[in-house]
């Protein structure tokens, strides 16, 4: 049985420094009666079991929850019964985020199509191709004080030619190259570039480096958040620039040149591919940004508009037209300006159909690809 949801805020009028409340109902439940429903989200880290975060018996045998004191801002949540119990859909599989921006009244409806524990959990697959393989489990990070597992993907023919290659770094290691150890689907990199450099004759390496969980969000953030806390993208943009991309060029056949040398991501990951051009531009040559969160602040259009260096900026920028509604908007306003610089070459593309999720990033990074190769002088 589906499960509708009634999703209702209350917002008085104010500033943008205002408070607000918010008030979540879950309607037609009764295959969930006696079960306890939660909200989980950015507003109280995901907890999926958090009490202070139950939804309490509301009229009409429906349950609600009423948040107060809620600032202005972008929210992601989801519905959950508990620790493995988040919302699925209709067949057990993951959900993206739901997201919702509070700058005033709002209502919404939604549909609860299943819980994950209603699916037998199936053993997930390694699908990553014979390219790719393991660089190091536990690579340090000195300026997070952290470590973190590195991916490689190499071309067919890298061990049987003498040849350098240019280098794609990526975020989001985990959901590169194996459904085995993907979170929300996999990209599907190594299985493409299998069969593109075949047919363009240009191939290059590719570096993925894993996100750090539950500091995701503040490692893929230059900027800080009243929310979120301290943004530490500065330290993890200087780790790819001053760390790792010295020891890839050092223990790979890479072209180390700033034209051969670029990176992509996807919302956060396409925040700070984004912002590491800006920052090393004559360490990268271009960037693929892929449904970009350029909502989280308002700093990133006046880094844009100050940025005066002479380097040639180059963006492929992606956005879906099912996403959030400021995604469109808001990535057009960046492009906009950068497009206004001494040199850029800029691309944007929306999608009219596409959604924050794995599924449409894997479609459009052919195209990003093809893209980026014809920039690459043989």
């Amino acid at each position: 049985m589906r499960t509708v949801l009634l999703f209702i805020f209350i917002i008085g009028s104010g500033n943008m420094f205002a408070q607000f409340s918010a008030r979540f109902v879950v309607t037609n439940i009764a295959t969930r009666s006696n079960e306890d429903i939660y909200l989980t989200g950015t507003f109280n880290n995901w907890k999926p079991q958090d009490p202070q975060y139950k939804l309490k018996p509301f009229s009409g045998g429906r349950k609600s929850i009423v948040l107060i004191n809620l600032a202005a801002g972008t929210y992601a949540f989801k519905f959950s019964r508990g620790e493995n119990k988040l919302e699925s859909t209709a067949d057990g599989r993951d959900i993206p985020d739901r997201i919702v921006e509070v700058n005033g009244d709002i209502s919404n409806e939604y549909t609860i199509a299943g819980f994950k524990d209603d699916y037998p959990e199936k053993p997930k697959q390694y699908t990553a191709s014979p390219q790719v393989r393991i660089m190091d489990t536990a690579f340090a990070i000195p300026q997070l004080n952290k470590k973190r597992r590195i991916w490689v993907y190499l071309p067919k023919n890298y061990q049987t030619t003498g040849k350098n290659y240019p280098v794609l770094y990526m975020h989001d290691g985990q959901n590169l190259f194996n459904e085995k150890t993907a979170y929300a689907g996999e990209w599907g990199v190594d299985e493409c570039l299998d069969s593109l450099q075949d047919q363009l004759q240009k191939e290059c390496i590719v570096i993925g480096i894993d996100n750090g969980l539950d500091k995701r969000i503040n490692e893929y953030n230059p900027y800080d958040h009243f929310q979120y806390g301290k943004g530490l993208g500065n330290e993890y943009v200087d780790f790819i620039a001053l760390t790792l991309k010295p020891y890839i060029d050092s223990k790979y056949r890479t072209r180390k040149g700033r034209d051969y040398t670029y990176l992509t991501g996807s919302s956060l990951g396409g925040l700070i591919s984004w912002y590491a051009q800006l920052k090393y531009p004559t360490v990268f040559g271009g960037a693929g940004v892929f449904s970009p969160s350029f909502w989280i602040s308002p700093q990133i259009a006046v880094d844009a508009e100050k940025w005066d260096g002479m380097e040639m900026l180059r963006f492929y920028f992606y956005t879906g037209g099912k996403e959030e509604a400021t995604s469109v908007p808001d990535m057009q306003k960046i492009a906009v300006i950068l497009q206004k610089k001494k040199q850029s070459q800029i691309r944007t593309v929306v999608n009219p159909v596409g959604q924050h999720s794995e599924k449409y990033w894997r479609q459009e990074f052919p195209a990003f690809y093809k893209w980026m190769a014809n920039n690459w002088k043989e």
